[in-house]
């Protein structure tokens, strides 16, 4: 993978995410079977929060630059009110994903809006949101699928992308690694690979040559590799499978210090 996805691709992976994860809700037995990935909620809560959020972030995109999300988009957000009953809720969640949707079309991938992330890596546009946007609700499609006791793998176009785009978004920061300076890298079995360095001046990531990460040169200056597919590396980095389920070169210490690790900002 030589470069990120394109923003019309990013689009279409939140409508075909949106789709998966609406039709695993519909094949479920209850909207109140428990969510073992993210704890206290159940399907009807997942719901909520993924609609709630696609109607949070169209109102970002659509408000332009900003220091601060919509001051009523965050009062509705607070305020969610949302249907019950299963079909009425599904409905709901589809035109939540239409507002987003048509807003990321209308703005375009390069307009201007606030965002919580460092703009180190991601930038604070419309594409950036998108981008972020297919990796909440893939990896939510997952969480949902997995309460309903049939989990899939992340799609691979959407998983290879995900890796970088946790590491670009997440995890890129100023703020100054607390411990000894290191690098992770990150490899996908289907060929792509990521350096993590974090030190003093920070966090940021970058992509790894192919020939390099083929023949393991410069291996040695990385303190921890991670080794398993992109759906597994993204669900991993998310928390949802643990680093037990993955192949771990040097240090595994070093990734319980980056999981603890709350930079400022």
């Amino acid at each position: 993978m030589e470069k990120s996805l394109e923003f019309p691709d990013l689009v279409r992976l939140i409508d075909e995410r949106s789709t998966a994860f609406r039709a695993a809700v519909a094949a479920a037995p209850s909207l109140d079977a428990q969510v073992p990935t993210c704890p206290e909620w159940t399907l009807f809560d997942l719901v909520k929060h993924l609609g709630g959020g696609d109607r949070f972030w169209a109102a970002i995109v659509g408000a332009g630059p900003a220091d601060a999300p919509p001051a009523e988009a965050t009062a509705a957000r607070a305020a969610l009110e949302v249907p019950r009953e299963r079909e009425a809720l599904l409905a709901w969640l589809a035109a939540s994903t239409q507002l987003l949707l048509s807003a990321l079309r209308e703005a375009g991938p390069d307009a201007g809006c606030w965002a919580w992330w460092s703009a180190l890596q991601t930038p604070r546009t419309s594409g950036g949101v998108a981008r972020h946007r297919a990796q909440e609700t893939a990896v939510h499609t997952y969480d949902v699928q997995l309460a309903a006791g049939a989990p899939q793998p992340l799609p691979a176009e959407v998983a290879l992308d995900g890796v970088e785009e946790f590491l670009f978004t997440c995890v890129a920061t100023p703020s100054a690694w607390p411990h000894k300076p290191t690098a992770f890298d990150f490899h996908a079995a289907e060929g792509p690979s990521w350096r993590l360095t974090v030190d003093g001046d920070g966090a940021r990531s970058t992509r790894i040559p192919a020939p390099i990460a083929a023949t393991g040169e410069d291996s040695d200056a990385a303190g921890a590799s991670i080794h398993g597919t992109a759906s597994e590396l993204v669900l991993y980095l998310y928390d949802r499978i643990s680093a037990d389920s993955l192949h771990v070169d040097g240090d595994a210490g070093l990734l319980d210090l980056l999981r603890a690790w709350e930079p400022e900002e």
